[in-house]
């Protein structure tokens, strides 16, 4: 199992509310993932299937053609695609080598599927994140 993955996706407001064990589960299903400096890691427009959260190196998010910010280690993008597989909404591009743990929807339904306390805490956390202003 990836270790740093535990301790990454800590950082990521959708699993914020996850115990140890849950985040391990999880963790246990992630890939780690390498591009080069330079690379296209998702393309805006794309199906998107990939949530990614970065171990090391730096990227770009650009949306039009136009930069919209950096990620750097600790950063995620794609939680999205976990639940829908829907188009990027924008180009993530490796600005130096790039170490990230990677999950795909396929893998990570099962896990929601199969423990209960892990689908409701995402809800949860989903609907605060995602709450429409009234």
């Amino acid at each position: 199992m990836p270790e740093g993955a535990a301790n990454l996706l800590k950082r990521v407001p959708i699993f914020s509310d996850l115990d140890a064990k849950e985040l391990d589960r999880i963790a246990a299903s992630m890939k780690q993932r390498t591009f080069n400096a330079g690379d296209t890691v998702t393309a805006e427009g794309q199906t998107g299937v990939g949530f990614f959260v970065i171990e090391e190196g730096e990227a770009t998010v650009t949306v039009g053609g136009d930069e919209r910010r950096r990620l750097g280690a600790g950063d995620y993008f794609g939680e999205v695609a976990l639940l829908n597989e829907s188009a990027r909404t924008a180009t993530i591009t490796a600005e130096t080598d790039l170490r990230c743990y990677g999950l795909t929807s396929w893998e990570f339904r099962p896990l929601v599927e199969t423990h209960g306390s892990i689908a409701w805490k995402l809800l949860q956390a989903m609907s605060k994140t995602y709450q429409s202003p009234s």
